[in-house]
Formats: structure tokens, C-alpha cells, sequence
């Protein structure tokens, strides 16, 4: 007696899903299950979920030699997501169920000792990889909603083994999964309800038409993290394609993904004590960082100096590139990380440097040891410097109802994007590079002259001069100009002032 069988499934590294072989092969011999392909723990105790959860749906489990190989080799294999697979395979191997549609199918999900199909981590990239081939997927039916946002795939949902059987031996059919939002957006902070600091909230409606990089900096108490937490409300939504890019790597992350708030940009705020590995991802199987599940959204770095100054460092090459690479001994893992940075920090270590109403204490090696733990290079990648001074408190007394409020602002931001992804091919402003901003931005000569000047006084680099150019585009913009002016530009280097305080 010699039977072998074929299934098809998806293995899960990085936002990727590699096609996984799953052959077993039946052959006369005293019982025994091995598991070949470089399988993890859990996936080699799979064997005994899937023994009783074959015998538990009625079913016979082989008495004989059986041999499992999980193809390519070279792929590392974790999670439960092998249960069915296996599970079909060995049905298929010993001829209990009929094995003529296993070709056009691709299979996941954990399986329950009674056979029941629990769902699994990042069936987003999953669906995505075989909408690709053609095939259809079976998978957990609490899987389904996350599923159905890929509808170019032709996804069924089974609830055990016993119907997967079922729609194999054309018994029964298996529902499709259907897209079934409750579609709501988190609650946001409104933005009329900051008092005062109006460079600060204009400084914001900067940033988010443009999606630059944003810092506060000033005393204590003056409202930094209040206006950073208002960020998020006049964000526009995102497009389906940047949902589903920001969705597939909140799906394979520990906190899995909620449909329900697919479309609203991301809004990530780690802890100053976050290690580089938590920051931009990391693990012996790599796993996503906070930069990519930040992706297409805001990444907040509150008390910013407070970071280790390794952590920081490694943000630059992914605020540049806008993806990270992971490498391992044998295998790299890529992950999206186009997000948008906005931090936060005092301007000494007690706080109070500079300000009319309060002394510092620090000495000047203090406050330069202070300043340094940030660099040079990743002051330059931020656009926007704006200091939050401390506002009188006779202003805290005044109404609030005549401030803007965010559902306005976000309009006007939503507005500028259209303009720039129109001028400039899709992209937001803070996205040009190089020949990109000479094509899309033109400077006149009497411009050029009034900017070089004021960069040779400041001493700013390079990186920060076309940053002043892409900040200018987007106040023009949101002033629904069609050329930068010189009171634009004179705005966007007003915005420099960590720069000048330096």
C-alpha cells in the first residue's frame, strides 16, 4: 500500500505568503506521523490535532506509516495554519474523500481537537497571494470579513473539517465570504478645542496636506501631546489600495487587524523605553515594528530626547526609503514603513529653557547633551520645527466656539491632496524627490536667490533646502496657489525653528 496526495496552502513571512506543498505519503509500516520541511513547534504538533480532530469528524485516521513534507524546504514553518492541509492531505492519501478539485484550491486554518476550525494570523496577505494564481481559498469562517476585502479572490468559508469534506466529495457548497462592514471611524480629539498656539495648529494642517514630518518643542505643559493627539481627525481616509497595504501588515502583527477601521490612517505613539527591534520590527521569524504598522498613518515619538539615541538612528533610512529590511542567516523580510513622523521634546532637561516665566536650572553642557541625543541627520528629515510657547491664562478663559474645528481643516487638507496628487502623478508633496521637485515645483530666479541666502544663514543642508522648497508647494496649495510665492517660502522656513535655535 503506497498513496500519496497533494494539497495546496500558504506559508507566512513578512507581509508575504510563499506557496506551501503539502504532500503526504501513506506507506505500509508500523503507525507512525512525521513531519519533513523545516517545521516549527507548533507546527509539528499539529500531528495530534490532526489525529483527533479526523477521528473526532468521523473518520478513519491511517494506521500505517505516514510521512508529511512541507515544500519548499527552505521556508520556515509556524502557527496552526497547517491543520487542514494536513489533515485533507491524509484524507486524500488513504482515499476517504475525492480529491478531484484539491488542483484549483488552496487551504489554511487551525484546526480543533473536535475538528472545528479556529482562525488564523494574516489571512490578508493569504487571500491576496492566491487571488493572484486564480485558484480559490477555503478558511476559517472567522476569517471571513478580513477576507472578503481582497474580492478579487474567490474565498469560501467553513465552520469544520466535516464541511470541507462535504464540498470536496461535491456533498455541499461552502458560503462566500462576503464583505460585511460596520464601517466607523475611532473618535477623535477636535481641533477647536485647543485654545491659542495658532502657528502650532497651522503648523499641523501643514503637515497633514502634505504629509510632512512635524516637532514640537517647548515647556511643559504648553499642549504638544494635546496637538499631536489631534493629528488623526483631519487625516483623510485612505485609499482602498493604502488600507489594504496598511491592513495586510496589521494582519500577520500580535494585535491582529479590525476591519471596521480599515479605511482611517493609523495612529501609532510607542513608549520612550521601546527597544530598536519594537520600533522597526525584528524576531528570529520577523515580525512587523511599530514604523510599519504606522504605514500610510502617523507614527508620534512623545519626549523624543527620551529615546535611546540607537533607537532613533535607525528610523532614518526608513523615513527615506519608506520600507525596512529585516535580514535573517537565511532568509530577508520587507516590510512597508511610509509613515509620517511627529514627536515631541522640551528644550532642556527641566523643561523651562527659555521660558519668561520660568527659570532653568540647566547648564549649558546639560542642555547641549540634551539636544545631541537627537542628530543632525534626523532633524533634517523633519520638515516642520515648531515651537509651542506657553500662552497666557487669560486665554484658557475664552470660548472655544469660535475655533476651527477639525471636520474644516480636514476638508482644506483634503482639498490640497487632491491638487498635489494631481500636479504631481499621486504623490503628496512631502514624497517628491529630486528631479520630481524641479519638475513639479519651479522656483523663480529672484526665489532661488532668497532662499539660498537665508539656507547659507542658517547653515541648513541640503536635504533641508528641498524640504523648504516641498513645505512652500504645500502652503501654496492649501492657498490654492498654482506658483510658490516668496511669502510660502518665508512661511516654510519660519517652520525651521529647532534649526535656528541650534
Amino acid at each position: 500500500m503506497t498513496k500519496l496526495a497533494a494539497v495546496l496552502s500558504r506559508a507566512e513571512y513578512g507581509v508575504q505568503a510563499p506557496q506551501v506543498r503539502v504532500e503526504v505519503h501513506i506507506s505500509r509500516g508500523l503507525p507512525q506521523l512525521n513531519i519533513v520541511g523545516m517545521p516549527e513547534t507548533a507546527v509539528k504538533e499539529s500531528k495530534d490535532r490532526v489525529r483527533a480532530a479526523i477521528m473526532n469528524a468521523g473518520y478513519e485516521f491511517p494506521q500505517h506509516r505516514i510521512t508529511i513534507s512541507l515544500s519548499p524546504a527552505d521556508i520556515p514553518k509556524h502557527g496552526g495554519r497547517y491543520d487542514l492541509p494536513i489533515a485533507i492531505g491524509v484524507l486524500a492519501a488513504s482515499g476517504q474523500v475525492n480529491t478531484d478539485l484539491l488542483l484549483d484550491v488552496e487551504l489554511v486554518g487551525e484546526l480543533a481537537l473536535g475538528g472545528d476550525l479556529r482562525p488564523i494570523r494574516g489571512v490578508l496577505p493569504v487571500v491576496s497571494a492566491v487571488a493572484s494564481t486564480g485558484r480559490s481559498l477555503i478558511c476559517p469562517v472567522d476569517n471571513g470579513t478580513e477576507a472578503a476585502l481582497v474580492q478579487s479572490c474567490d474565498c469560501m468559508l467553513a465552520n469544520n473539517l466535516l464541511e470541507v469534506c462535504a464540498w470536496l466529495d461535491a456533498v455541499d457548497e461552502l458560503p462566500r465570504a462576503t464583505l460585511q462592514l460596520n464601517q466607523t471611524n475611532k473618535p477623535c480629539a477636535d481641533m477647536a478645542d485647543v485654545k491659542g498656539q495658532e502657528q502650532a495648529k497651522r503648523a499641523l494642517t501643514i503637515a497633514a496636506a502634505g504629509q510632512h514630518n512635524l516637532l514640537f518643542y517647548g515647556p511643559p505643559g504648553t499642549g504638544k501631546t494635546m496637538l499631536a493627539s489631534r493629528l488623526p481627525g483631519i487625516l483623510p481616509e485612505l485609499t482602498e489600495a493604502e488600507a489594504l497595504e496598511t491592513a495586510s501588515v496589521a494582519s500577520i502583527s500580535a494585535h491582529g487587524f479590525d476591519p471596521n477601521h480599515w479605511s482611517q490612517p493609523p495612529f501609532r505613539a510607542p513608549h520612550h523605553t521601546a527597544s530598536a527591534a519594537a520600533l522597526v520590527g525584528g524576531g528570529s521569524n520577523p515580525m512587523p515594528g511599530e514604523i510599519s504598522l504606522a504605514q500610510n498613518g502617523v507614527l508620534f515619538l512623545d519626549e523624543l530626547p527620551e529615546f535611546s539615541r540607537h533607537v532613533l538612528e535607525v528610523l532614518r533610512e526608513p523615513m527615506e526609503s519608506g520600507k525596512i529590511i529585516i535580514s535573517r542567516a537565511a532568509r530577508t523580510a520587507e516590510f512597508p514603513a511610509r509613515f509620517q513622523l511627529l514627536a515631541s521634546l522640551n528644550p532642556c532637561p527641566c523643561g523651562y529653557f527659555g521660558d519668561q516665566d520660568r527659570t532653568c536650572e540647566c547648564s549649558l553642557g546639560q542642555i547641549q547633551n540634551y539636544r545631541n541625543r537627537i542628530s543632525g541627520p534626523l532633524l533634517d528629515r523633519i520638515d516642520l520645527q515648531v515651537e509651542v510657547p506657553r500662552i497666557p491664562h487669560k486665554v484658557l478663559r475664552q470660548s472655544s466656539r469660535s475655533n476651527v474645528n477639525s471636520e474644516t481643516i480636514k476638508q482644506q487638507v483634503i482639498s490640497s491632496r487632491k491638487r498635489q496628487h494631481q500636479r504631481n502623478g499621486g504623490k503628496s508633496n512631502a514624497l517628491l524627490e529630486g528631479k520630481d521637485i524641479e519638475r513639479f515645483i519651479p522656483l523663480t530666479e529672484p526665489l532661488q536667490d532668497f532662499l539660498e541666502s537665508v539656507v547659507d544663514q542658517l547653515r541648513l543642508s541640503a536635504r533641508a533646502y528641498h524640504r523648504i522648497i516641498k513645505v512652500a508647494r504645500t502652503i501654496a496649495d492649501l492657498d490654492s496657489c498654482e506658483q510658490v510665492q516668496q511669502n510660502h517660502l518665508a512661511e516654510a522656513i519660519s517652520f525651521r525653528g529647532f534649526d535656528r535655535s541650534r
